[in-house]
């Protein structure tokens, strides 16, 4: 990783590196490769955060042997069988009664089972990530620990969410030319109006007076458009990387919306991995905006009947509320599907 952005990072790190009474948090690192332990500590050290134990994954296969945990868990599995999901939704749960801030990294391919397995701790997940993405995600938590984030309004958030990708793309430029490889207002930021409706917290009940009892009656909701056209929408969308850098028109909160508008009326569930590919950034990137909009009440989890291991993402009643109107707005039921 590039040195200035290390030291932006490590800057940022050690503002925060220590608890309440001034003493180093603890991190515990489990890993089965050993130079990625050693990465992962050293950096974690680089933060102003104290090494407490580095370890692999097979301690965290016994419940009766597991070991205490800190105050941060850094936790790397790339494969992950039946036995080692078992064990990460253990040390999810650990992590969540105990008040520990969970990082997991894995893969594309145990991207979903990863997912399906934390479900109470509000841990971060790294999809293969660079050593750069594993300092953002140090920053992020030692953030969460001054209750810094949680006091921001959801402008800010969004604010400090889009600062936090940019820091990214700068250590990943850095990272690459220090290689040798070169460069290859108070409302929620997502409020979505439509009619002189918005979509925050106090919503407006907008409608019309029901003539047999002189009260307000909420209009119905606009239907969502044809699947089809969103799904022309999208293409059209993913044409621009044929001739222009995609990073030009990187915007996923707006593709995955248009995924799940499209998927809502096609009656399909869309998986995290799924969803990941159709936002058109870093998985680990998508990963964020997902965490966001669910924290902005746009996108929720729903875990699979079937297979506890899985879940899906779909759109809130106020984020389908929001897609209805603004094609309303946009007078989709006219557009050309042709």
């Amino acid at each position: 990783m590039g040195q200035a952005a290390m030291q932006y990072e490590y800057g940022v790190a050690n503002d925060h590196g220590h608890d309440r009474g001034g003493s180093a948090l603890a991190v515990s690192i489990f890993a089965d490769r050993g130079y990625l332990r050693a990465e992962m500590a050293e950096d974690a050290a680089a933060a102003g955060l104290r090494v407490a134990q580095t370890s692999d994954l097979a301690c965290l296969l016994t419940p009766d042997d597991a070991p205490a945990l800190g105050d941060l868990v850094l936790v790397d599995c790339p494969v992950i069988d039946g036995a080692e999901l078992a064990a990460l939704a253990r040390l999810d749960m650990r992590a969540a009664r105990g008040g520990s801030h969970l990082v997991v990294s894995t893969s594309i391919g145990s991207l979903d089972d990863v997912f399906g397995c934390l479900d109470q701790s509000d841990a971060q997940i790294l999809v293969t990530p660079s050593r750069a993405d594993r300092v953002i995600a140090l920053g992020r938590v030692l953030a969460r620990n001054g209750n810094r984030v949680r006091e921001l309004s959801e402008e800010d958030r969004l604010s400090l969410l889009r600062l936090t990708e940019q820091v990214s793309q700068i250590a990943h430029k850095l990272e690459q030319l220090s290689s040798g490889h070169g460069p290859s207002d108070q409302h929620s930021p997502f409020r979505f109006e439509g009619n002189g409706q918005g979509l925050n917290g106090n919503e407006r009940l907008e409608g019309v007076l029901d003539e047999g009892t002189d009260r307000l009656v909420r209009a119905a909701r606009p239907p969502l458009p044809d699947p089809r056209l969103v799904r022309k929408i999208i293409r059209q969308r993913q044409l621009r990387a044929r001739f222009f850098e995609g990073d030009l028109f990187a915007d996923p909160a707006w593709d995955m919306l248009l995924d799940l508008t499209a998927a809502r009326v096609e009656h399909v569930r869309v998986s995290v991995t799924s969803l990941c590919i159709a936002s058109g950034v870093p998985p680990t990137t998508a990963l964020r905006w997902i965490g966001q909009m669910t924290d902005a009440g746009l996108l929720q989890r729903v875990d699979d009947e079937t297979d506890r291991r899985r879940a899906f993402i779909t759109l809130t009643e106020k984020a389908a509320d929001a897609m209805g109107r603004y094609f309303a707005e946009l007078g989709a039921s006219s557009l050309n599907l042709v």
